[in-house]
């Protein structure tokens, strides 16, 4: 599947610690971008623009912990071990394996948010940011209402005490994975029965149920220490910010995304595409178009 969705690219895995590896592909020519998923899914959403980025990049998509093919340690009682501030130090370690010390990054959802965290405690490795369907995971929580709440149910289910939340996956992943992206804007029409597939067999995986809750459970918890800790010290990120969201989806509807990472970074550009949520799928050509420029510095940042 990997060779079908991703032709050319190199499959790795690279230890991040004594008991993590991170999973990915690895292909292309010229300055390392770094491309990151975001829930329920894995590397594999970027299949769509692996073949025009890896023309311009050496691309490198990962799958985070816990997601994937990747490690899926036991959470942590604070959560600490999936909290934003270690996969982004999972995602450094692994850009300097393949010998990167400073990247772009493309990255989607959870991804996002990982790429948010990357920023701030590793301002020097990130040279220019693209960031998807998100406003930062502090404001958001900060401003939960009954809309959002209803739109994103997923992540007050996820939070709840293991194994619970864990069990219900379990016990029929693939329906988990239909509701979840089917009842999106989109549907399921955008996304390659391929990446379906991938997808599905992922989050069978033993382990994956549970490392996707504590991905979540993290950001309702040690996410936001370390986010107000930021906040509270008056720390701003500087990295070149593209903020991209979807027309159609929740994060326009419920928030101002622009005027949010406007709050917490220099210099933030950003608009919305004419899409849902899962804008690498739904609208890949749009995404290209406008990330594509910002990227490769030809546009002002």
């Amino acid at each position: 599947m990997q060779n079908a969705l991703f032709p050319g690219f190199r499959q790795f895995r690279i230890p991040v610690d004594d008991s993590v590896s991170i999973a990915g592909v690895v292909g292309g020519a010229g300055p390392p971008l770094l491309l990151l998923h975001g829930h329920p899914q894995t590397h594999a959403i970027w299949h769509k623009l692996a073949p025009a980025l890896q023309q311009h990049f050496t691309v490198v998509a990962c799958d985070l912990r816990g997601y994937g093919d990747s490690s899926k340690p036991a959470g942590a009682p604070d959560h600490m071990n999936y909290s934003k501030r270690t996969m982004a130090a999972d995602m450094l370690a692994v850009m300097r394996a393949l010998g990167f010390d400073d990247f772009r990054v493309m990255a989607h959802d959870r991804g996002a948010r990982v790429a948010h965290r990357l920023m701030a405690d590793h301002p020097q490795a990130v040279r220019r940011a693209v960031l998807l369907d998100i406003a930062p995971t502090l404001a958001m929580y900060e401003g939960t209402g009954e809309a959002f709440a209803r739109a994103y149910w997923h992540w007050f289910f996820l939070i709840q005490p293991a194994p619970l939340p864990e069990r219900l996956i379990e016990a029929d992943p693939a329906a988990y994975l239909r509701d979840v992206m089917g009842r999106r804007s989109a549907g399921l029409a955008p996304f390659d029965a391929r990446a379906l597939a991938e997808y599905a067999r992922c989050l069978a995986l033993p382990g994956t149920a549970h490392g996707i809750c504590e991905d979540y459970r993290a950001a309702a918890g040690i996410d936001l220490e370390h986010d107000r800790a930021d906040r509270d010290a008056g720390r701003r990120i500087d990295t070149p910010l593209l903020a991209l969201w979807g027309a159609q989806g929740v994060v326009q509807r419920c928030f101002d995304p622009l005027l949010e990472w406007r709050k917490l970074a220099t210099r933030v550009e950003g608009e919305a595409l004419d899409c849902g949520h899962y804008i690498p799928e739904e609208a890949p050509d749009a995404l290209l178009a406008r990330a594509l420029p910002f990227l490769l510095g030809t546009q002002p940042a």
